[in-house]
């Protein structure tokens, strides 16, 4: 009884808790104005998918193939694997050392481009600092959260462009210039001192929140050694909000300099290089966008709002229809579906962006749209809501899929119907000449990118292409609609309520597309 009640009050007190840090606003996601829907021809429960997509998605899930521990051995060396893209936009690399125990001090240089290839370097900041690990998140399941304290941060720029461009942002007093003095190239120069209580980093919008939240996984393989890879906090596509942001969801992964993906020519270039010698990343092809085909997670994905999920897109550029598989689950291992949304419609190529060079400016239109639900907590939440606005009320049944476009959405996902979107993509190819497939980075405040003003101007974790059949529709298999479909026992009470507040989530913020 007494065991009872302790679980009754951790679940009552995980929602009420994560309702208040969670629902910061309301708002009347994925409206868009009326438009005529238009049938998709082969809309149904489960997408199936062609054995290389199969095969990707059973090595996600493969339980031996990644391990994460808490805490998080951090000691060692971790660096970028590509020339990443943040919110604004702002091209970067990253080159993050940690020391041992007890000290946790850690030393960061973040080099910056002023291109999309990372091959002009702009200038870099040295980060010294202390790391101290708290307890495991609440929010986040399977990450740490940490605090930092920042000791200094310098700089060095490395081009008489870049000299232009921060003379207007960096006040002179702040850079130690005197009447008439002008920044000078390669010179160091201090914008941050705890101990003199100098601070000039607000100019900058310069943040080292990310290390707020971090996980460190270990990819086993069966043909080579083990890699390692650092997740760290998400960086907030607002510019305003980027420096108070405490993250929930992750940036690109950074790579242990001795035990990182092979090949990997830019973690050697990262390592190397120096706040005197940034590193110059070679030119990338440049890959025209070619959507048609089947598109696949790399591996477990985790997005703010307390996302785990695996997509998968199925494009047909002849006729510019898209379909989209998105399995959410409740754990970081992506082995706990939770539920299924189907959707699809249609999208139109605007033209290349005027902001990320090589990237493809789109519209998408959903206009169909069904779910499945695997878990018995949520499928009780949908079935005790009595305003038919998430379809059949009280006709939710686990594994059976609902067509909810007939009532123009779901309330309880915060999803509307039909629903446009402006999106970036871009083509790329992993260091195995794997065509990759980026897509725009979702607004981190949960809204929807519902106009032009609003479209992403960094990308998502890529996709792999897994099929390049085009020309042929998805097929589906026509007993699923009855099938049972994969269950979670619901004896677990907490484990139920991680997927109420999924719900609970969804009501705050925009589920989870593209």
């Amino acid at each position: 009884m007494a065991e009872e009640r302790l679980i009754h009050l951790l679940n009552t007190t995980w929602i009420v808790f994560l309702m208040q840090v969670l629902c910061v606003r309301g708002s009347k996601l994925w409206e868009v104005p009326t438009a005529p829907l238009v049938p998709h021809a082969n809309l149904s429960t489960r997408l199936f998918w062609e054995p290389q997509c199969q095969t990707q998605l059973r090595h996600l899930q493969n339980e031996v193939r990644i391990t994460a521990t808490i805490p998080p051995k951090l000691e060692g060396h971790w660096v970028s694997s590509r020339c990443e893209v943040r919110p604004g936009p702002e091209f970067l690399t990253r080159s993050y050392t940690f020391y041992q125990s007890p000290t946790r001090l850690f030393r960061a240089l973040q080099h910056y481009y002023s291109d999309s290839e990372c091959h002009i370097p702009t200038y870099s900041l040295v980060i010294r600092g202390k790391l101290r690990l708290r307890q495991a998140s609440w929010i986040t399941r399977g990450a740490t959260e940490a605090e930092h304290h920042l000791h200094k941060v310098g700089m060095v720029i490395h081009s008489q462009k870049a000299i232009h461009h921060l003379s207007t942002r960096l006040p002179s007093s702040c850079l130690g210039l005197k009447s008439g003095g002008h920044l000078v190239p390669h010179r160091f120069y201090e914008l941050f001192n705890a101990k003199a209580e100098k601070d000039c980093l607000g100019a900058l919008g310069f943040s080292m929140m990310e290390l707020e939240l971090l996980r460190v996984e270990t990819h086993h393989h069966l043909h080579s050694r083990p890699a390692q890879e650092l997740f760290l906090g998400d960086v907030h596509t607002d510019w305003n909000e980027r420096v108070h942001h405490r993250p929930t969801g992750y940036q690109e992964p950074l790579q242990n300099a001795m035990h990182h993906i092979h090949p990997c020519p830019v973690c050697a270039l990262v390592y190397r290089a120096s706040e005197q010698h940034p590193p110059i990343l070679p030119p990338s092809p440049s890959i025209p966008l070619d959507l048609n085909g089947n598109w696949v997670s790399q591996h477990c994905e985790s997005h703010p709002a307390v996302l785990f999920l695996t997509r998968l897109f199925v494009f047909n550029e002849e006729q510019r229809t898209w379909e989209g598989t998105y399995q959410h689950y409740s754990d970081p291992m992506c082995r706990q579906p939770s539920f299924t949304l189907l959707a699809s419609g249609h999208y139109v190529k605007v033209g290349h962006s005027a902001k990320v060079h090589g990237a493809t400016a789109l519209v998408f239109k959903v206009t169909r749209a069904k779910v499945i639900v695997y878990d018995q907590a949520l499928l009780q939440e949908f079935n005790s809501t009595q305003n038919g606005r998430c379809g059949q009320p009280g006709g939710w049944e686990t594994g059976v899929a609902q067509d909810i476009t007939w009532t123009n959405g779901c309330d309880g996902l915060g999803i509307r119907l039909p629903h446009k979107e402006y999106e970036l993509f871009k083509m790329g190819v992993d260091n195995k000449g794997h065509p990759l497939l980026f897509n725009g980075k979702r607004p981190t405040d949960g809204s929807s990118p519902d106009r032009p003003a609003k479209r992403p101007t960094s990308f998502q974790t890529p996709m792999v292409q897994c099929s390049t059949r085009v020309g042929v529709e998805p097929r589906y298999n026509s007993i699923s609609d009855h099938s049972t479909g994969p269950k979670i026992s619901s004896a677990n009470a907490l484990h139920s309520s991680l997927i109420l507040l999924s719900v609970l989530n969804a009501w705050c913020w925009n589920i989870y597309l593209f």
